[in-house]
């Protein structure tokens, strides 16, 4: 069955890894913000794995941007089936006692907002498609904590609460879940934690390595398929935190 499916953020990490594994004989559009580049590059490999890609430039932090973008899968492919809300970064490194006003609106604006309100307004796409379901990226941050990142663990916890309660209220029609990566080895990291930092991970973490983008695909690409999950968090992070 060939589907239609909305990634956010998937130039590069953990969008474009899954925008590669969900490739065959599907319409992948690929949102970005900044990096056309990198977006290029991830549909170039999209289309040799048997895609069809889409770029969508947009700034999902703004109502303007949002807007447009599902404006534009509603005139160019008249409804959706996946919606993978990928979307979202760290913004700074903040000590508690240091926030900022400003930095919360950008923080949740860009990890909280964009999902709810880009979901709100592809509800009507989702319901013309086939087997529909959405897909959430959390993060292991809204399980333990993370100092310096705790505007980002609270912003993607919101996300989290918004998964379950979106997935009673769509019921039976579309399925939403998500996914909460642990520490995974994408430029995420490399922007905002040190390599000292980093082998301090690896360190704590029972499977002794981080995480890859192609491992959090697979389970986002599981959640699309299974038809009888929702409303569910899949924590997967090689142990570092555990239920």
């Amino acid at each position: 069955m060939s589907r239609t499916i909305l990634i956010t953020g998937a130039s590069t990490g953990i969008g474009a890894a899954t925008a590669i594994r969900l490739a065959a004989d599907n319409d992948i559009l690929l949102h970005y913000c900044r990096s056309e580049q990198s977006a290029q590059q991830t549909a170039e490999q999209v289309r040799q794995r048997g895609g069809r890609p889409s770029l969508v430039q947009a700034d999902l932090a703004t109502e303007a941007g949002c807007r447009a973008l599902a404006e534009m899968v509603a005139q160019q492919y008249g409804k959706l089936d996946v919606l993978v809300n990928n979307a979202g970064g760290l913004v700074e490194r903040c000590p508690a006692r240091q926030i900022r006003w400003d930095l919360l609106e950008q923080v949740f604006a860009l990890n909280t907002f964009s999902a709810m309100y880009l979901t709100s307004l592809c509800i009507p796409l989702l319901e013309k498609g086939e087997d529909p379901s959405i897909v959430n990226i959390t993060s292991i941050a809204i399980r333990h904590g993370a100092p310096t990142a705790t505007i980002y663990g609270a912003a993607k916890g919101a996300l989290d609460v918004f998964t379950r309660g979106l997935a009673r209220e769509l019921a039976p029609t579309i399925r939403v879940n998500a996914v909460a990566p642990g520490v995974i080895d994408t430029p995420f990291h490399q922007k905002y934690t040190t390599p000292d930092r980093l082998a301090q991970f690896r360190s704590q973490t029972p499977l002794g390595r981080l995480g890859t983008a192609e491992e959090i695909a697979q389970a986002i690409q599981f959640c699309i398929e299974n038809r009888f999950l929702t409303g569910e968090t899949i924590d997967l992070n090689g142990g570092l935190f555990m239920r």
